[in-house]
């Protein structure tokens, strides 16, 4: 109730703000407007790089490392797994 009533007049001064200083909420809007666009501008123009990076990275192929074979590399990793399946439950049964 008492955010209801805390709104209600939130909004009933807002009102009278604005109806009082209409002029100045005009010049607030039209130096925020260009703030707005310049760093929504921005934000795509970041997100848009990382898509496109991200995208490049998809082409190229993912070369084997110089240190082992594919079939040594999946035997170790499959120890692994399985070592750490182990600790798993054990630390599950404590």
């Amino acid at each position: 109730m008492k955010t209801l009533v805390g709104g209600a007049v939130a909004a009933v001064i807002g009102v009278i703000g604005l109806a009082v200083w209409f002029s100045e909420f005009l010049t607030l809007l039209a130096g925020a407007i260009p703030v707005m666009l310049l760093l929504g501008g921005c934000l795509a123009l970041y997100l848009g790089f990382d898509e496109l990076k991200d995208t490049w990275q998809k082409e190229t192929p993912v070369e084997p490392t110089a240190a082992g074979g594919g079939a040594e590399d999946a035997n170790h990793l499959k120890k692994e797994n399985e070592e750490l399946r182990k600790e798993l439950e054990a630390l599950k049964a404590k």
